[in-house]
């Protein structure tokens, strides 16, 4: 187990200070995170493509391949095996019938939706073992990630 002060902070700690402490500590954070699995026992590959269209709305196969930096062709695959799990659609798009776009079914973002759902649990149950301190503080945090992604 990590104990949550095992160093005092500087009173005027350098941004490279701030961030050989913090970029470990969130890394481990997010694979974790990442690593629950739902009932449906996605791939990272898998669940990580039906977020991006959850978030997104449709796409292509190239777009798709592009923001999850990986080959059109480890994409295809990623996406035949969504569509044979019958979560996502191929259609053609309406203003160029040559592309064929991808969207999300009902099963598709019911599964998007279980997946958040059993990591917002699996965080409260490692919040549950913080004291009220420690999550108050943890909360306070939360602005200063946030800005501190539009940074990155």
């Amino acid at each position: 187990m990590i104990v949550a002060d095992r160093r005092t902070p500087s009173e005027n700690p350098t941004p490279q200070e701030v961030a050989n402490e913090l970029r470990p500590a969130l890394g481990l954070l997010y694979r974790r995170m990442r690593q629950t699995r739902a009932v449906d026992d996605l791939t990272l590959p898998e669940g990580s493509a039906l977020s991006r269209l959850e978030r997104h709305g449709h796409a292509t196969a190239a777009q798709l391949a592009r923001y999850e930096q990986i080959s059109p062709q480890s994409m295809g695959a990623t996406l035949q095996a969504l569509e044979l799990k019958g979560l996502v659609t191929r259609a053609r798009d309406p203003d160029d019938g040559r592309r064929v776009i991808l969207s999300l079914t009902d099963a598709g973002r019911g599964t998007v939706q279980s997946k958040r759902t059993a990591r917002t649990e699996q965080l409260t149950r490692a919040l549950a073992t913080l004291t009220a301190e420690e999550r108050s503080r943890l909360l306070l945090a939360v602005p200063v990630l946030e800005r501190l992604s539009g940074e990155l």
